[in-house]
C-alpha cells in the first residue's frame, strides 16, 4: 500500500460526512468541551495568535510590546514584522519594505536553504558544528562498546553463559538515562538554558569516558557506564529541542534531523575506533596481560565532548528560552544571528511572543505533569512520540549497533573481519541518513515510516533466515547483505524521524516534559533491547531473535498508517490543531481511505479527490 501523498496531508478542509470535525470546528464533546483546560480557545489562537486583530489594534499592541520590553529603538521594523506575521503571504503589499528585505522574504520560500552561517554552525551543516558535535558524542558513546565488549568480556572473565551480566554492562547507560538522565532535562534547561544543559552533559561524557578506560573490574566499568547515562539522557532531550526552537519553519525538520545524521556519523566513528585499536595491548608478546584496545576504544569517546564544551558558548542561546526569562533584547539579538535580515528577526520575535502569551495563559495555575497527561492534545502528542521512540528501538537497529560484531562472529566471520564489516554498517548508516535532510520536509515524517517499516521487517527476516544456510561463504555473505540493506532502509526513516517528531510535537509550555518523556522512552527500551539480546539469541537462536524484531516492524506499519499524525511543514504552534483530532477519528479516516488507495494506485482507476483530515486554515 503506497504512503499517503503529501498533498493529501496538507490540504485544509476536513471531510464532514465521514469524520467528525476537528476540535477547532466542533462543538462540545466529552472531555474536550470549550474552555476545558483552554483546549479549544488555545487551539484557535495558536493557529495564528495575531488573527482577529485589526490593523490599528495590531499596531497598538506592537507599541505596547516595544515599550514593555524596552525595544522602542526597533519599533519601526517590529511594526512591519508584526504585519507580515499576521498574514505571511501579504509581504508583497507592505509598502515600507526595501528591495533587499522583499527579496529575502521571497527567498524564504524559493531558496529555503539560504540561511545565515550561524544557523548552520548551531545545527551542524558540517561536522564541526555544535549540534553535530553533540550528536557525534552520542553516537560514539553508543557504538564504541560494540567492539570493546568482545575484549572486556575476555579480560574480566565474563563467560558466554552469563548473558544477563553481558546485557547489563552494555545497557547500563540507557538504564540510567531512562530512570534519571532524561528527567534532569527540565531543571537543567530551566536554570542553565539549552547551551548550559549541553555543556554539563558533555562534561559528564568526557569524565565517564576517562573513567571507563581506567576501569579495573567489571563492576567499576558498570558504574562508569551507568554514570554515562546522566549525559545521554539530558543531551538527547535538549539538543533536538534547541535546534527546533532556533530553526525557521521551512527547514526545521531537516535542521532538527541533523541530530540523527551526525549521531549516525558518531556511530560510524565508534566502529572506526574499534577497528583501529583492536590489536593494541600492553604487551603484544604476552596476550595474557590486560588489554589496551578496549580501553582506548572507550576512552576515545572523551574527545568529541571536549571540543563541544569549548565551542558551545560561541552560539546564541535559544531565542524562545531567552523570552521565557524575559530577556527580549538578547532574544532579538539571537534571532538576528539566526535569520537572514533584521526584519525576519523582528517578525519572529513578535510572533513567538504572542504565542508565548497564549501558552502562558494555559500554563498559569496548572500542574504541568497533570497537563501533560490530562489535556487530550498533549496526551496524543505523547502517544505518538512514545510510538516513534519505541519503534526506533524495537525496529531492531541497536541490536546491530551494539552486537553486530558478535552477530558476525556467530555467522563465522573472524574477529578482525567481524569488526571491519561492523564498520561498514556504520558507514552505510551515515551515508543513507544524508538524503533524509531533504526528504523529511518534503516526503514527510509519517510517509517515511510507512515506506521503511515493511522493508526493515523484510531485511531482518532475510538476515535471520540466512543463518539456516549451511555453507560458510554463502551464510556470511547473506548475513552481511541483510544487515547492510536494513541499515540502508533504517537511515532515512526510523533514524531521523523520532527525535525530529518528538522535538516538534509538544507545545512550548510542556516541551521539556515531552522531550524528557520521549527520550526516556527510547533509552528505556534501548536498555531492554541491549539487556535481553544475548538471552534472546540463546533462547530463540539468531533466526528467532531477528524474526521477533521483524514482526515489530510490521506492527509499526499498521499503527503508523492508522494512528500516527503527520507534522511536516507546520509551524510549532499550528501543530496544536493536528493533535486536537481524536485518534479514533484519525484511524477511521484512513480506514475509509483504503478503497481509495486501492482504486487509485493498484487498479489505476479514476477517483474523486478525497478531502483531507485536518483543517489548518
Amino acid at each position: 500500500m503506497p504512503g499517503v501523498r503529501a498533498e493529501d496531508e496538507e490540504k485544509t478542509t476536513r471531510q464532514q460526512d465521514d469524520i467528525s470535525p476537528p476540535i477547532s470546528s466542533q462543538g462540545s464533546t466529552k472531555n474536550e468541551t470549550p474552555g476545558e483546560y483552554g483546549v479549544i480557545s488555545v487551539s484557535a489562537k495558536l493557529k495564528n495568535p495575531l488573527a482577529g486583530f485589526t490593523r490599528e489594534e495590531l499596531m497598538t499592541d506592537v507599541e505596547r510590546f516595544a515599550a514593555e520590553k524596552e525595544l522602542e529603538d526597533i519599533l519601526p521594523i517590529l511594526k512591519k514584522g508584526a504585519y507580515i506575521a499576521q498574514d505571511p503571504k501579504s509581504f508583497e503589499q507592505v509598502e515600507d519594505l526595501n528591495p533587499n528585505e522583499r527579496d529575502w522574504f521571497r527567498m524564504e520560500k524559493t531558496h529555503r536553504w539560504k540561511q545565515p552561517w550561524m544557523m548552520y554552525f548551531m545545527t551542524g551543516k558540517t561536522s564541526r558544528m555544535l549540534c553535530a558535535g553533540s550528536a557525534i558524542v552520542q553516537g560514539m558513546d553508543q557504538t564504541a562498546v560494540n567492539g570493546a565488549q568482545i575484549f572486556y568480556f575476555e579480560e574480566f572473565g565474563i563467560e558466554e553463559d552469563q548473558v544477563w551480566l553481558r546485557g547489563l554492562l552494555n545497557g547500563a547507560p540507557y538504564l540510567c538515562s531512562a530512570l534519571i538522565g532524561c528527567w534532569t532535562t527540565k531543571p537543567l534547561n530551566y536554570y542553565f538554558g539549552r547551551r548550559g544543559c549541553i555543556w554539563i552533559s558533555c562534561v559528564i561524557s568526557f569524565a565517564t569516558g576517562i573513567w571507563m578506560a581506567a576501569a579495573d573490574s567489571w563492576w567499576n566499568l558498570l558504574l562508569a557506564r551507568f554514570g554515562l547515562g546522566l549525559a545521554v539522557g539530558a543531551k538527547s532531550s535538549t539538543t533536538p529541542v534547541y535546534a527546533a526552537e532556533c530553526a525557521p519553519t521551512a527547514i526545521r525538520g531537516a535542521l532538527t534531523m541533523m541530530w540523527q545524521m551526525w549521531t549516525a556519523f558518531g556511530i560510524m566513528l565508534g566502529f572506526v575506533v574499534s577497528v583501529a585499536f583492536q590489536n593494541t595491548r600492553y604487551d603484544t608478546a604476552n596476550p595474557q596481560t590486560p588489554y589496551w584496545n578496549w580501553r582506548l576504544m572507550l576512552g576515545s569517546t572523551s574527545i568529541p565532548p571536549f571540543f563541544v564544551c569549548m565551542m558551545v558558548y560561541l552560539v546564541p542561546e535559544s531565542p524562545r528560552w531567552y523570552m521565557t526569562k524575559n530577556h527580549y533584547r538578547k532574544a532579538y539579538e539571537a534571532l538576528c544571528r539566526f535569520r537572514n535580515c533584521e526584519l525576519m528577526a523582528a517578525r519572529d520575535l513578535y510572533y513567538i511572543h504572542k504565542s508565548l502569551e497564549v501558552e502562558d495563559k494555559l500554563r498559569a495555575g496548572k500542574n504541568l505533569w497533570k497537563e501533560f497527561f490530562a489535556v487530550p492534545r498533549n496526551r496524543r502528542a505523547a502517544q505518538s512520540s512514545f510510538f516513534v521512540m519505541f519503534m526506533q528501538q524495537f525496529c531492531g537497529v541497536n541490536v546491530i549497533a551494539y552486537y553486530s560484531t558478535q552477530i558476525f562472529i556467530d555467522a563465522n566471520f573472524t574477529r578482525s573481519n567481524a569488526l571491519l564489516v561492523s564498520l561498514g554498517t556504520g558507514i552505510v548508516n551515515w551515508l543513507f541518513a544524508i538524503p533524509a535532510i531533504y526528504t523529511i520536509d518534503t516526503f514527510g515524517r509519517r510517509n517515511l515510516l510507512l515506506t521503511t517499516f515493511p522493508l526493515m521487517g523484510i531485511m531482518l527476516l532475510f538476515t535471520g533466515f540466512s543463518f539456516f544456510i549451511q555453507t560458510d561463504q554463502a551464510r556470511t555473505a547473506c548475513v552481511a547483505t541483510g544487515i547492510y540493506l536494513f541499515m540502508v532502509v533504517y537511515s532515512p526513516g526510523e533514524g531521523p524521524v523520532p527525535f525530529t517528531y518528538s522535538a516538534e510535537a509538544f507545545p512550548l509550555y510542556v516541551r521539556e516534559y515531552g522531550m524528557a518523556f520521549a527520550t526516556a522512552t527510547t533509552w528505556g527500551f534501548n536498555f531492554i533491547l541491549s539487556l535481553t539480546w544475548p538471552a534472546l539469541v540463546k533462547a530463540f537462536t539468531p533466526q528467532g531473535a531477528f524474526g521477533w524484531y521483524a514482526a515489530w516492524n510490521f506492527f509499526g506499519w499498521v499503527y503508523a498508517y492508522f494512528c500516527l499524525q503527520e507534522t511536516k511543514a507546520l509551524s510549532l504552534e499550528e501543530l496544536d490543531t493536528i493533535f486536537s483530532v481524536r485518534v479514533r477519528d484519525h484511524a477511521r479516516y484512513y480506514y475509509q481511505m483504503l478503497p481509495w488507495y486501492l482504486n487509485k494506485y493498484i487498479l489505476r482507476g479514476d477517483v474523486h479527490p478525497r478531502k483531507p483530515l485536518y483543517d489548518l486554515e
